[in-house]
C-alpha cells in the first residue's frame, strides 16, 4: 500500500516548546520536493510523547492540509492506552490520513493476548488502514510474528513498521503473513536488506536529513537492483549511526537546525544534543553530501 521512503517527521518546535507551525510548513515541502515517498506525522521522532492530544490532533490536519494529496500521509496514533489510541486513530482519520502508525503499548508490557486485543479493537473501532510498530528497544514489549499473523487477518490492519534490529524477523513475518500484510523497516541501518528480504520500504529517520538520497536507495532497492542500493547507501551509513548518538530525535533536530529548516525547540524530557555528539553529527552529514 505505501512503499519506498517514509520520513518519520521531527515535529519542529520554538525554544519555549510551541510548535513551529511555519518551519513544519517548510519541512512538508522539503519532503515533496525531494521525492520522500510517504509522511508520517507525529509518529514517535515526531515527540508524541509529550504533544497533547489536542496538539497532536493539529499536527495531523496541518500536514494532511499542507501536503494536499502531493504525497499519502500516516499518522502516528499510538498510545499505551487503548482508548486514546482509539481516540487519536479517529482524530487522524477525520483530518484525512491515509493511514496510521500504531506503536506498541510502551511501560505497561501487555501480554501478547493483550497486544492482539488492543490492535484489534483500534481496527475494529476505525476504518482506516493501519500499521503496526514494534520497536522493543523503545517500548519494552516485543510484538511476536505468531501475533502480527493473528492481526494480519484483520482487513483494515496493512502493514508493520518492524524495528527489533534483525532481518532475520523480517523473513519469519513475511514466512507468517506472506502478501496480507506489508513490512516496512524501522532501522534506517538495515533498510535495504529488508527490501532483499521482500519489505517494501522503510519508515527512515534519516530520510528528515537526506530525503532525495534514501529516495533513491529505497527506488533501487524495490526495482530489484540491490547492489546499486547498497552502494547508493554508503555515503548514508554514518547517518543511520550518528542520529542516535542519543536518544531519537535528538540528534536529528539538531541536524535539522544545522540545515537551516528548524529551529532549537525540544520538549523535556528530552534535551538539546550533547556537545560531544555535534562533530559525529556533522561529520556524517558531510560524508552524506549536507552542509549546514
Amino acid at each position: 500500500m505505501f512503499h519506498g521512503s517514509m520520513v518519520a517527521l521531527v515535529t519542529p518546535m520554538h525554544p519555549d516548546g510551541a510548535v513551529d507551525w511555519e518551519a513544519l510548513e517548510r519541512l512538508v515541502e522539503f519532503h515533496v520536493e525531494s521525492g520522500t515517498d510517504a509522511i508520517v506525522a507525529v509518529g514517535t521522532t515526531g515527540e508524541s510523547a509529550t504533544l497533547d492530544e489536542r496538539e497532536h490532533c493539529q499536527v495531523i490536519r496541518f500536514v494532511v492540509e499542507r501536503a494536499r494529496g502531493r504525497l499519502p500521509v500516516i499518522a502516528g496514533t499510538g498510545s499505551n492506552s487503548t482508548r486514546e489510541a482509539i481516540d487519536l486513530t479517529r482524530c487522524a482519520m477525520e483530518a484525512g490520513a491515509d493511514a496510521c502508525l500504531l506503536v506498541t503499548p510502551y511501560y505497561n508490557k501487555p501480554t501478547q493476548e493483550g497486544l492482539y486485543r488492543h490492535y484489534r479493537a483500534i481496527a475494529e473501532a476505525v476504518a482506516i488502514p493501519q500499521i503496526l510498530y514494534n520497536v522493543p528497544g523503545r517500548t519494552a514489549v516485543d510484538l511476536l510474528p505468531e501475533t502480527v499473523a493473528r492481526l494480519a487477518g484483520i482487513s483494515n490492519i496493512v502493514g508493520i513498521k518492524e524495528a527489533s534490529g534483525t532481518v532475520e524477523r523480517v523473513g519469519e513475518i513475511l514466512r507468517l503473513c506472506g502478501d496480507t500484510l506489508e513490512v516496512y523497516s524501522g532501522d534506517d541501518a538495515l533498510a535495504v536488506d529488508t527490501v532483499a528480504a521482500g519489505g517494501k520500504g522503510v519508515i527512515s529517520v534519516t530520510a528528515n536529513v537526506a530525503p532525495a538520497a534514501l529516495h533513491h536507495v529505497m527506488e533501487l532497492a524495490l526495482s530489484g537492483d540491490v547492489e546499486a542500493a547498497r552502494r547508493a547507501n554508503v555515503p548514508l551509513e554514518g547517518l543511520h549511526s550518528a542520529l542516535f548518538c542519543e536518544s531519537n530525535p535528538i540528534p536529528v533536530k539538531w541536524a535539522l537546525q544545522q540545515m537551516g529548516l528548524i529551529g532549537p525547540g525540544i520538549r523535556l524530557p528530552l534535551t538539546p544534543l550533547a556537545p560531544t555528539c555535534h562533530a559525529p553529527v556533522r561529520q556524517a552529514m558531510e560524508a552524506a553530501g549536507i552542509h549546514g
